[in-house]
């Protein structure tokens, strides 16, 4: 009798259990995120189990802003057979810091517009030479 270890799964069967697809399956092995069990006679790509998880595990750190790269690298310390918690802790302090970033670089942004706004006088049909809107071409070049 097969394990659930033992049994490989098709491209098609990993698609329809994870919902992720085929060519982004095809993807991920390209880049090494994945690895293949090999090949049926028709050639088709077969999978372990395990690949459910890997795939389960690079959804989730994309959706936390992680990139491929990085989750290239992550994913290769646990396959050395070391817990890769350390170097996921360390890169999520980063992605914070660089959203905190970014919410200030927006905040500065949207003082600036609504700033602009708030003096908003429409300049009518008057065309004037050298501009598009002359509003926001004077404010900028203060």
């Amino acid at each position: 009798m097969l394990t659930q270890d033992k049994k490989l799964l098709l491209i098609g069967q990993v698609t329809d259990l994870s919902g992720v697809p085929i060519r982004t399956i095809r993807y991920y092995e390209s880049l090494g995120l994945l690895k293949s069990s090999g090949r049926t006679e028709g050639g088709f790509r077969q999978f372990s189990f395990d690949v459910l998880t890997r795939l389960a595990f690079i959804k989730r750190a994309q959706n936390l802003g992680l990139s491929l790269e990085e989750i290239k690298a992550i994913l290769q310390v646990y396959d050395q057979g070391q817990p890769p918690c350390g170097d996921i802790k360390e890169k999520l302090e980063d992605k914070v810091l660089q959203i905190d970033h970014q919410i200030d670089q927006l905040l500065t942004l949207r003082s600036e517009i609504k700033g602009l706004l708030s003096g908003w006088q429409n300049t009518g049909s008057q065309q004037h030479e050298g501009t598009i809107c002359p509003i926001i071409q004077n404010r900028a070049e203060l």
